[in-house]
């Protein structure tokens, strides 16, 4: 084949093949990543872990903007109690409660959607642990809602969408 010949093929028929796929793949992450760009309000968590007991009555916010950010804030219980003489002063319990009634962090997002997951990877948390670490969801898109469904158990494994315990349920916030 003369090199005129091979470069012919190499542009309308090879390139086309290997590249092709790769567009698809992004054109179909960003779609998903669109429906998720917007603040959503917890509606509720349902399962076992936190925010499910009975004592807990969790209220938040997830905001996914254009940037490929997102930032959570979870309270888990209504009312909690200020400090008697201001945060800087609070005692080691206060600080201790309010520390284990509130969860928020805050990173960048990738989808998957062949996978079905979203994931979160923390850049900075209440919980300093969590800094570097990725928070891995199924995600269920439906109307104005989206269930995750936390796929990672805490040692390092991602469990199977059946397997999945805690599944948190936000409604989006239309703008004002």
């Amino acid at each position: 084949m003369s090199p005129c010949r091979w470069s012919w093929f190499l542009v309308r028929v090879f390139v086309p093949t290997v590249l092709a796929p790769a567009a698809r793949a992004q054109s179909s992450q960003d779609a998903v990543r669109q429906k998720f760009i917007g603040t959503w309000r917890l509606v509720a968590i349902e399962g076992t872990g936190r925010g499910t007991g009975p004592d807990e009555h969790p209220s938040g916010l997830i905001t996914y903007d254009s940037t490929g950010h997102v930032a959570v804030q979870i309270s888990f219980k209504p009312n909690r109690p200020a400090f008697a003489n201001g945060a800087r002063a609070g005692t080691v319990e206060e600080k201790a409660a309010a520390f284990d009634s509130y969860g928020a962090y805050y990173g960048t997002l990738s989808v998957d959607p062949a996978a079905g997951i979203v994931i979160h990877h923390v850049e900075g948390s209440l919980n300093p642990r969590d800094v570097g670490k990725d928070n891995v969801r199924y995600y269920e898109l439906e109307g104005n809602r989206v269930t995750l469904s936390i796929a990672d158990d805490d040692q390092g494994r991602r469990l199977a969408r059946k397997d999945t315990s805690a599944h948190l349920i936000w409604e989006r916030i239309e703008p004002r």
